[in-house]
C-alpha cells in the first residue's frame, strides 16, 4: 500500500517556481503547484511505504536549493470529486 502526502513549502522569495520546477523532476512527486498563502509551493507525493517517504523528504527534498521550511501531510483518506469519479455504465 502506498503512502501518498501533501508536503507544503516556504521557499526564499522569488524562487517559487524554481523550487516546485526542481521539485517536480521526482519520481515520487506527483504534481507540485506554486501557490499564494502562508506557503508558497506544494506538492503532491507518493511512495511505498512510511519509511521511504520520511527518507525521501529528509534526503532529497530538503537537500534542494531554496526551502527554507517543510511541512508534511500525509492522507489518511482520499475522496475523488465528482468529475474524477468513474462513470456508470
Amino acid at each position: 500500500m502506498s503512502v501518498i502526502a501533501y508536503v507544503l513549502f516556504k521557499v526564499s522569495s522569488g524562487t517559487e517556481r524554481e523550487v516546485a520546477q526542481k521539485i517536480a523532476e521526482f519520481k515520487e512527486v506527483l504534481e507540485a503547484d506554486v501557490v499564494f498563502g502562508e506557503y508558497d509551493v506544494i506538492a503532491k507525493m507518493a511512495t511505498d511505504n512510511l519509511g521511504k517517504l520520511q527518507d525521501f523528504v529528509s534526503e532529497n527534498v530538503r537537500a534542494v536549493p531554496n526551502i527554507l521550511v517543510t511541512s508534511t501531510m500525509i492522507i489518511s483518506q482520499e475522496y475523488l470529486g465528482k468529475c474524477n469519479r468513474p462513470k456508470n455504465k
